[in-house]
């Protein structure tokens, strides 16, 4: 049988003429339209020369078109690379030097960029912009309807997604189309997901969260979404009365907190809220039951292995606890020194096994056996533990990433930029807890002698030189970097030091 994930879509759908996603606009897209979509563009694809097992990367606001365009890439047999839309020209060079794609598809604005890079790897450039238009869509409008859905086995790639490490630069995560769709067939189950449900959609969808966990979920139970280009908390308060669930990072909820219009009569008619990509403030989960009577439903994934664990449906959803293992899935905790597995409430380092575990690194095979245990268990990197009755806690992580709004950092990359501005003797960069994203990237820096540059001189340096996102919210000064007697930064020491930069 074909394990295409789009195959399983298709075979999932009883009523073509149901909506499958309403936008803000009150544009309304059936399942039918939405395989007719995707028919249209596969045939774009194939037109601009992608074939079995190429790479079409994707670098373009949030659309409608813009998913269906993840779907009509594995239904025509290609590899969707999603790329995050706040990464620079800059940033972008290495992701398609290293995927080298048969296809980029970016905003009409960054086209002239964007070609210089792909003509390196030989790549074709098409456009689609926030609004669904562009060159790309302009090529589907003539484009038939029809396509074959190219056949794919479970373990062929369907996706692949750069993540960081500490070292070396971003890895691509090869996901197949077996992962994808176990994964989301485990949490149509776990969390009760059925075709009447409607999912408040605002994620992004160049993330595991939004694209895998939120968008697989519905068109897989064949459900419906209302797609939000971006979180907008007024917004959402007017939608929760047509919908029944919503899926989030923890600031959603935090905005959500703060606005007059959560009430338990607003939420009345919600059965789910699920939190992830990164941790959920204790005081955050209570105040939410407390002002709403709902308990947010927290789990824990990651790019390499989709989701893992999950609080239950039914039974005690515990705040600071990402819940018991998803079915199908093992979780162990291991030593750090020996990979001897651990007792209950010992802390130690989170591994995992199961359908949902990418097949490795791209082009990168060293790097992925040195990640693997002999018996299949991937070693995540998180330290955690494991209470007596099964639910896992992450209590933080090995390899120093800082997970800020759902997004992961990688220290050393922001460290480099920081460390060749003019009057930075060294840096460190470290996550700190912060209210509203999580952990608050914060850069620590040493001064050179005798200079005077400050924080904003820092911050307005990096300015164009990052994402967004990577962009330390603060830069505090320090006469020097804790070390111990091999001569290593001690982040921890940094961590506890500026435990409280953000509170207020």
């Amino acid at each position: 049988m074909n394990a295409n994930l789009f195959d399983r879509l298709e075979r999932s759908i009883t009523d073509p003429a149901k909506t499958a996603i309403t936008t803000p606009a009150d544009e309304t897209v059936s399942y039918a339209d939405l395989i007719a979509l995707s028919g249209r563009l596969a045939n774009v694809l194939a037109a601009c020369g992608v074939r079995l097992g190429d790479r079409v990367a994707v670098q373009v606001e949030k659309s409608v078109p813009a998913l269906v365009l993840y779907l009509a890439a594995v239904r025509a047999g290609a590899v969707y690379l999603p790329l995050n839309t706040a990464y620079t020209l800059a940033e972008l060079e290495y992701f398609i030097g290293d995927a080298e794609p048969a296809l980029v598809v970016c905003d009409p604005g960054k086209r002239e960029g964007v070609e210089q890079l792909a003509a390196r790897v030989g790549a074709s450039v098409e456009t689609l912009d926030a609004k669904g238009q562009g060159s790309l869509m302009e090529a589907a409008t003539d484009a038939p309807e029809t396509f074959a859905t190219v056949e794919r086995a479970g373990d062929d790639l369907a996706a692949i997604l750069y993540t960081s490490g500490t070292t070396g630069r971003s890895k691509g995560a090869m996901l197949t189309h077996d992962n994808l769709v176990s994964n989301a067939l485990t949490l149509i189950e776990a969390w009760r997901f059925t075709a009447e449900d409607v999912l408040i959609h605002a994620l992004p969808i160049y993330h595991t969260h939004g694209l895998f966990v939120a968008s697989n979920v519905i068109l897989l139970s064949g459900a419906s979404m209302i797609f939000l280009p971006k979180f907008d908390a007024d917004e959402i308060f007017t939608l929760m009365a047509r919908a029944t669930a919503l899926m989030g990072v923890p600031t959603f909820y935090v905005r959500l907190l703060q606005h007059p219009g959560l009430t338990k009569e607003a939420t009345s008619g919600m059965r789910l809220f699920v939190s992830g990509s990164a941790p959920l403030l204790t005081e955050t989960h209570r105040e939410w039951s407390t002002r709403t009577g709902h308990a947010i439903l927290e789990r824990y994934g990651m790019t390499e292995t989709n989701m893992n664990t999950s609080n239950p449906y039914d039974g005690d959803r515990v705040p600071g606890s990402v819940g018991p293992p998803l079915p199908g899935v093992s979780v162990r905790i291991t030593n750090l020194d020996t990979g001897e597995e651990l007792a209950t409430n010992e802390i130690g380092m989170i591994e995992v096994k199961g359908p949902n575990v990418f097949k490795g690194y791209w082009r990168m095979p060293e790097k992925t056996a040195s990640e693997f245990r002999p018996g299949g268990f991937f070693i995540t990197g998180d330290l955690g533990k494991i209470d007596e009755r099964g639910y896992v806690h992450i209590l933080g992580r090995g390899k120093d990433l800082v997970i800020t709004g759902g997004f992961n950092v990688y220290p050393k990359e922001i460290e480099d930029e920081i460390d060749a501005i003019p009057g930075v003797f060294e840096s460190a960069v470290i996550g700190v807890a912060h209210k509203d994203f999580g952990e608050g990237v914060t850069a620590v820096v040493v001064r050179s002698k005798e200079a005077m540059v400050d924080e904003k001189a820092i911050l307005a340096a990096l300015e164009g030189r990052l994402a967004k996102f990577k962009l330390p919210k603060r830069v505090v000064f320090v006469d020097e970097l804790p070390r111990n007697t091999m001569g290593k930064v001690q982040k921890n020491v940094l961590r506890e030091k500026f435990a409280n930069v953000y509170l207020p």
